[in-house]
């Protein structure tokens, strides 16, 4: 397994164990962050799930543009994230937004990850 693989790998289970936690526990979440709806979380969890086969997929693959392509959208997630935070049009708790914090510095780990091992293989276009 080479080191663009291991990053894949790693985005794949954090993103597939985060999605599944924002469905399961939704409910319990929403009340963290100060919502009254728990819907958002559920979604978000789903897209999280979709997005993680996206990428086991890709670690097999290994095609060039689509590895680009989840590099850009873990970036995307943590400028939205950044948006989120100095913006906070939902009220967030203080508890949420540290929890916003976290996950887009690890995300952003993991996209910078991605790109050196991308730069380091030899894959397709």
């Amino acid at each position: 397994m080479n080191d663009l693989q291991k990053a894949l790998k790693i985005n794949a289970l954090f993103s597939s164990m985060s999605g599944l936690i924002l469905i399961l526990l939704s409910h319990r979440i929403s009340k963290i962050f100060g919502f009254i709806d728990h819907t958002a979380f559920w979604i978000i969890g789903i897209v999280l799930i979709y997005f993680a086969l996206t990428i086991w997929y890709e670690i097999k693959k290994q095609r060039r543009l689509a590895v680009v392509w989840i590099i850009i959208q873990d970036f995307v997630w943590v400028l939205a994230s950044i948006v989120l935070i100095i913006l906070n049009p939902f009220a967030i708790t203080k508890i949420g937004i540290t929890s916003i914090v976290i996950i887009a510095l690890i995300v952003l780990y993991m996209g910078i990850n991605q790109i050196i091992g991308l730069n380091k293989t030899t894959v397709k276009t």
